[in-house]
């Protein structure tokens, strides 16, 4: 590495091996699949993550406070902005895994496709106040295949021939209030979980602990998918507890590898023929800016200045309900069906997008206390967890409208202790959410009423697990960080793999569609790789 490759001071730096490699910077979702696909075809993939490697079987227990403990990203951030998450979460303004496996560890597992219209968003919705909408730069058509390998790869329940989840109280419950407000659509459950053994993973046992991560190991995860898989080819290695803290390139702008700090406070240079970022739609460009240069004064793939911008985390709201009867809506899976009349394109309820309404079970008490009433005591708060055994939950998950102002930007003063700037995260709060919110409440409120219930409440969302955006993808350099297969318009060898790259969000958990992205990547890095034009 030549003193030209970035403004760094790196005389205590050790040079990894080899730079015919593919450094891929976390290992959830698309980071895990991208690796795999890569060994499978025959590259050399380094696969980097800031946390630990746990085993499911060994490490992972059933109690959501200390798998919180044990997994969550709990480095520092700031925010700002008017969003009520700004007010209830003001340092943990987004849920992220630090482990290998990332946010597959700790999800529900719920896979719905974006819809059409949704990746049409501009010419479908027009003008939106405040927003700035654009259409993906590829159709439904173009990612469909990909849809349908990556359901098959995970195990989505009721996707071609794969077997349904079987009901639990709370889908029985979704389903009947559904129809006696007269949804017609809805669905058991769109999950990578498996309800009989497949793909080296075991069924289901529908104890409720999915956001733990799944001691069964029926939940997809890439930590024991995608990542062994990878390792078993020869051609993956993992590093662990591996904190990546700047990107580098070379005088003629490309990019060289990447500058980490191990466990021990080591930092180390790894050369790469490629640069895949996979972590997250808040560390994802705070990296990028990180890794600004006197080539790059703004941050690396940035020339359109969009790097951070435009972070969108799903309109997301719950409506609780207790009963004469034992709901035990902690039993069973935590995704346990869906509503999905909601979801189409309809202004005429008075905001652009839909959403989704999502049976929710396995949330522990812990969970339970800060997401129904963060920072309320009283004697109503303690009576509805008196209750717990006899409540309901409808999760409300909407399309949130990319807003220029909220970005991932660094901290002008606080630094990590590593002396690199920690992000700031504003966050502000869209008319357009405002309206759906409110709607979604008034549904969600009918929907547990027409099953007479003893109270409702409305309770406001936890941290946004959702993040998407922030890297945004567009045919047009002016528009995005990265063109359709997610490589930067300003470095042809570096990527993004991840959430980040979303153009606009949709109402879909955003996972599924993660996944199939990378799927794609793959084929074209290997196609460019073969031909020499990476």
């Amino acid at each position: 590495m030549s003193a030209t490759d970035q403004d760094r001071d790196v005389a205590a730096v050790t040079f990894d091996r080899d730079e015919e490699i593919v450094v891929v910077v976390g290992s959830g979702p698309g980071g895990g699949t991208l690796a795999n696909e890569l060994c499978q075809n025959g590259i050399d993939v380094v696969l980097f993550d800031a946390g630990p490697r746990y085993d499911y079987l060994t490490d992972f227990e059933n109690d959501p406070y200390l798998m919180d403990q044990l997994l969550s990203w709990r480095d520092q951030r700031r925010t700002t902005g008017d969003h009520p998450l700004v007010r209830d979460w003001p340092d943990l303004p987004g849920l992220q895994v630090k482990a290998v496996g990332g946010c597959s560890i700790h999800w529900v597992g719920n896979c719905p496709r974006l819809q059409a219209h949704e990746m049409k968003a501009r010419s479908t919705y027009g003008e939106i106040s405040g927003a700035n909408l654009m259409d993906w730069p590829i159709e439904f058509d173009d990612i469909e295949p990909y849809y349908e390998r990556a359901e098959d790869r995970m195990g989505v329940a009721g996707s071609k021939g794969i077997p349904q989840m079987p009901p639990n109280n709370m889908s029985k419950l979704m389903r009947a209030a559904a129809r006696r407000v007269g949804y017609t659509n809805f669905h058991n459950g769109r999950v990578a979980i498996n309800q009989v053994p497949r793909g080296g993973r075991n069924a289901c046992d529908e104890i409720g602990f999915c956001m733990s991560g799944c001691k069964s190991g029926a939940k997809w995860s890439t930590l024991y998918t995608e990542i062994p898989t990878a390792e078993a080819t020869g051609r993956c290695e993992v590093r662990a507890k591996s904190m990546v803290l700047q990107v580098h390139h070379n005088e003629a702008g490309r990019v060289t590898g990447v500058l980490y700090v191990d466990e021990q406070g080591d930092q180390h240079f790894q050369k790469a023929r490629l640069v895949c970022l996979a972590c997250n739609s808040i560390e994802g460009p705070r990296l990028l800016l990180n890794s600004a240069s006197a080539k790059f004064p703004d941050g690396l793939a940035n020339s359109s200045g969009l790097v951070g911008k435009h972070h969108m985390i799903h309109v997301n709201a719950q409506v609780f309900a207790t009963f004469d009867k034992p709901v035990n809506f902690h039993r069973g899976r935590v995704g346990a069906g869906t509503i999905e009349d909601e979801i189409r394109f309809d202004p005429s309820r008075g905001f652009a997008g839909g959403y989704y309404f999502l049976a929710t079970g396995g949330v522990g008490l812990p969970g339970l206390a800060d997401w129904m009433a963060p920072k309320q005591w009283g004697r109503d708060v303690a009576s509805l967890f008196e209750s717990y055994a006899h409540m309901a939950c409808m999760y409300i998950l909407g399309e949130d409208m990319p807003l220029e102002q909220n970005r991932i930007t660094l901290h002008p003063t606080e630094k990590d202790r590593h002396g690199l700037p920690i992000p700031l995260v504003n966050m502000d709060e869209s008319r357009n959410e405002i309206a759906m919110k409110s709607h979604a409440y008034k549904q969600g409120t009918a929907l547990v009423e027409a099953l007479n219930p003893n109270s409702v409440v409305e309770a406001p969302m936890g941290p946004a697990s959702h993040n998407m955006g922030t890297n945004r993808m567009a045919d047009d350099p002016r528009d995005g960080v990265v063109n359709r297969w997610g490589q930067s318009h300003d470095i042809s060898n570096l990527f993004v793999s991840d959430g980040s790259q979303f153009t606009t969000s949709g109402a879909a958990n955003p996972t599924l569609t993660i996944v199939a992205l990378a799927i794609r990547q793959a084929e074209y890095i290997v196609e460019k790789m073969r031909s020499n034009e990476i």
